[in-house]
Order: C-alpha cells, then sequence, then structure tokens
C-alpha cells in the first residue's frame, strides 16, 4: 500500500470542495468563496499575503489558458448560428429533419444516440459543436427544451461514450496500464458497467425532464432567450446591420452545403484519423468558412465588416458563459497540476496532486474486500473527477484498483468501475466547467445543467456499484 503523507492544504483544499458542492446545490453563485479557497490555498503554500494575492489572478489566467480552445469554439459556432438564423438559411436546413424527430420523446433520444455514435469515434466536444448546431433547433422545434438537449448530449457523450471510449481507447488503456492488466480485460469489463450506467442515468434524467415540460410557452421561452441576451439589444454597438432577404434558391443551397461541409469533416475526421483538440479545430474552421461565405453573400459590400460584427456577438457570448465558470474551475484546478505550477511545490515528496493524495488516503483507510472495494473505487473515482478532467485520475484508479485485486480478484471489474465514476463525474457531466460546451451550445446555464444532472448520475453510479459488487 502506498503511504501518503496529507498536510494542512489537503484538508483546508477538501474543506473548500465540500463546502463548494454544497453552495452549487442550493443554486447560489459560488465566485467569493472560490477566491477565498484560492487565496487560502495560496496563503499556505506561500507563506505569504502577497503570494497569496497574486496566486488569485495567475490561476484566472491558468483556467482561462486551460478553456481557452472551448471557449474559441463555441463563440464561433454560436457566431455562425447567428447569421443562419438571421438570414433564415436555418428555417430551411432543419426542415427536412422534422420528419424523423416529431416529439420531444423522438429528439431526446435521437440527439443522444447521435451524439454517443459521433463521440464514440471523436470525443464528445466535437460531437457537441456537430450535433448542436444542426439539432438543437429541430429538438426545440418539436418541444424539447434546450435543457433536455444539453442533459441528452451531456450523459450520451461526455458520459456513455466517454467512459467506456471503446474506439479511440484513451481510457482503458490509462487505467489498464496502471492497474498492469490488459486493455481488452478492462473494456471487457466496463461493457456491463457502461450500459447500467448509461440506462439508469439517462432514463433517470428523462422521467425527471417530462414532469418539468409543462407548456410551450416556457420551452419556447427558455430557447429563444438565450439566442437573443448576448447581441438582441439594439443599444449594442456592434449589432449587425438588418440582413437583407437572400433568394429562396440561395437559402436552399446553403441549407444543403452547410451539413454536407460538416459531413465531410466526419470523413475527413475518419481518414486523417483526428481526434479531440484537432477535430474540435476541423469544426470550428469551417464554421467560420460558413460565416464568412453567408456573411458575404447577405450584406454583399459590407459582408467582411458584419462578419467582424457576427464574431464579436459570438465571443460576446462566450465569455459571458465562461466568465462565471473560470473562478471556480481556477480553484479545482489547483487540486491537479496547477498547484505545482502556479506555486512553488508546497506538497510532500511523492504527491501526484491533491485531489489525488486524497483518493489515494480513502483508499488506504478502507477494508480489503470486493464490496467494499467497490463502494470504494466508485468513491475514488468520483474524488480524482473533480478537477473537472476526468482523465487526470484514471490512472490513479488504475493503481488503486490493484492494490484491492490481491484479495477479490477482480482487478478488471474494480479499474472498470473507478473509470466509469472518474469520467462520468469529471468528463462533463457533473463539473460545471467540463460541461461548458453542451450548455453554450444549447444556451442554458452550466451550473444549471450540472444541477440536473446531479441525481441521475448519483443514481446511475449507485446502481452500477452493486451490479459491479454482484460481478466481482
Amino acid at each position: 500500500m502506498v503511504n501518503i503523507q496529507l498536510i494542512p492544504l489537503h484538508y483546508v483544499y477538501l474543506a473548500f470542495i465540500v463546502l463548494i458542492i454544497a453552495v452549487l446545490v442550493r443554486r447560489k453563485d459560488t465566485t467569493m468563496i472560490c477566491v477565498a479557497g484560492i487565496m487560502t490555498i495560496g496563503l499556505l503554500a506561500t507563506e505569504t499575503l502577497s503570494g497569496s494575492v497574486t496566486g488569485v489572478f495567475n490561476s484566472f489566467i491558468y483556467a482561462t489558458k486551460e478553456l481557452l480552445s472551448t471557449i474559441f469554439i463555441i463563440s464561433i459556432i454560436v457566431a455562425m448560428s447567428r447569421v443562419l438564423i438571421r438570414t433564415g438559411i436555418n428555417e430551411i436546413m432543419v426542415t427536412p429533419l422534422t420528419r424523423f424527430i416529431r416529439t420531444p420523446q423522438a429528439a431526446y433520444w435521437g440527439i443522444g444516440l447521435i451524439m454517443m455514435v459521433v463521440s464514440l469515434f471523436f470525443w464528445p466536444s466535437p460531437a457537441v459543436a456537430l450535433i448542436g448546431a444542426v439539432l438543437l433547433p429541430v429538438a426545440v422545434r418539436v418541444g424539447l427544451p434546450p435543457i433536455g438537449a444539453a442533459i441528452a448530449m451531456n450523459l450520451f457523450g461526455h458520459g456513455i461514450a466517454l467512459s467506456g471510449d471503446y474506439i479511440i481507447q484513451g481510457a482503458p488503456k490509462l487505467t489498464a496500464d496502471a492497474a498492469g492488466l490488459p486493455v481488452t480485460s478492462v473494456m471487457v469489463a466496463s461493457v456491463p458497467l457502461v450500459v447500467v450506467m448509461g440506462m439508469v442515468s439517462t432514463l433517470t434524467a428523462f422521467w425527471m425532464l417530462r414532469k418539468e415540460m409543462n407548456t410551450t410557452k416556457w420551452k419556447v421561452q427558455e430557447f429563444t432567450h438565450p439566442q437573443q441576451s448576448a447581441s438582441e439589444s439594439p443599444s449594442e454597438p456592434n449589432q449587425s446591420a438588418p440582413v437583407p432577404t437572400l433568394p429562396l434558391r440561395l437559402r436552399k443551397t446553403f441549407a444543403l452545403l452547410i451539413p454536407l461541409l460538416f459531413a465531410l469533416d466526419v470523413v475527413l475526421m475518419f481518414i486523417l484519423n483526428l481526434q479531440g483538440g484537432d477535430a474540435t479545430a476541423l469544426i470550428g474552421g469551417t464554421a467560420v468558412v460558413i460565416l464568412i461565405a453567408v456573411s458575404l453573400a447577405a450584406h454583399g459590400h459590407s459582408g467582411s465588416e458584419e462578419t467582424t460584427h457576427y464574431l464579436i456577438e459570438g465571443f460576446q457570448f462566450g465569455f459571458k458563459v465562461f466568465g462565471p465558470v473560470i473562478p471556480i474551475a481556477a480553484f479545482f484546478y489547483l487540486g491537479d497540476a496547477a498547484i505545482t505550477e502556479l506555486f512553488v511545490n508546497p506538497l510532500p515528496e511523492g504527491s501526484h496532486g491533491i485531489v489525488n493524495d486524497l483518493g489515494v488516503a480513502l483508499a488506504g483507510i478502507v477494508p480489503m474486500n470486493g464490496t467494499v472495494g467497490a463502494i470504494t473505487m466508485t468513491v475514488t473515482g468520483a474524488v480524482t473527477g473533480l478537477d473537472g478532467s476526468g482523465f487526470s485520475g484514471i490512472s490513479l484508479v488504475g493503481s488503486i484498483a490493484a492494490m484491492f485485486a490481491g484479495t477479490t480478484n477482480a482487478a478488471p471489474v474494480l479499474t472498470a468501475l473507478g473509470q466509469v465514476a472518474a469520467i462520468w463525474v469529471g468528463g462533463g457531466t457533473l463539473i460545471p466547467w467540463a460541461l461548458i460546451p453542451a450548455a453554450a451550445i444549447c444556451g442554458v446555464s452550466p451550473f444549471e445543467l450540472a444541477r440536473r444532472n446531479l441525481k441521475p448520475v448519483i443514481i446511475g453510479l449507485t446502481v452500477t456499484t452493486i451490479v459491479a459488487i454482484f460481478l466481482i
């Protein structure tokens, strides 16, 4: 068993985590608490007030750099969506899809399943941008509120697809290598766990959503408000000029070409083996090209200036959405690599970061048997996911699973269980800044989306842990 020395820094960080989660559950703002947490951590790390204060600003910069690619793709997609909506191209583009998606139920499960399949090949971030831009208007039109679309994309993509990761195999390789197991054994062991977790969480979320879908008026308002709030005020200096009516033939041409361009992106992802950030960059670049082409067609000689205005609107929206998230992301990043980058390493020798140390310490205080081992792996995986990455702690999960394997003889199941827990919590279903892509594309609050996901994910993890106990 690995011995981890916990110092006051660990306990203070844990106390602030509990406080932040409690405040989030009560739907209150956490900015002041996060800043207080960063200052306290900085004071303990540097033992100087100046180090504590400068740590706040530096942690904000660190969080912004980590989130920058996500901010950009969301902003660009929103900018593109603005011009498509105002020119009427979006209306024509989504009309054929209404033949297949006619009810809120079909929209929820259709968006979710498509998101899952695409995410298996390219990971969820580019899938969110691709699917949200095309299918969100269709879903809203048939009565699914944007929060429902965000939940579906979140749970099916960042949850089911990413926790199994059967195509790219990044997650199972990390956990399997750390546990000293073949990748195949972890993948096979994860199948029933991923299936149970996915079914329980998505069904629970849908059942809860159905109870809240009372009136069409409420659903339409929830969708239209985010689309207008960032830039529709006539007093905005960067508001785009009125869009001339495009000829119907030209609108139909764009409505056909735009889905084809995104489909071509998917083909190129296969051919060039583009994944993660590279796939996101391809979609973002395509969106910029579409934005420029439509702006020039709609505005003529002023198309260049109007393209800039649309981009400004998109970035205004992006930074407005991300603004409340940066302080909380800055605090939680301190649980991983940021603590040693922003401060002279204040952690004891052999430490792998505050969050990972807490996970190891938790595993070290429980008895070695199958039932307790499964519960511990779920909790440990969830704890290591609190940094919002999902992937940063799964190597630790594999190592801890190997510890329990000596008495349970079920290392593959335990490794897969910890992997599922870590990615469902940290990969983008519960941590607000990790689920921002889906929230921003759908125009909903990431904190509200995290709150909506909380109960389905907790119920899912509970049932999945019980199933794992029987499989051991």
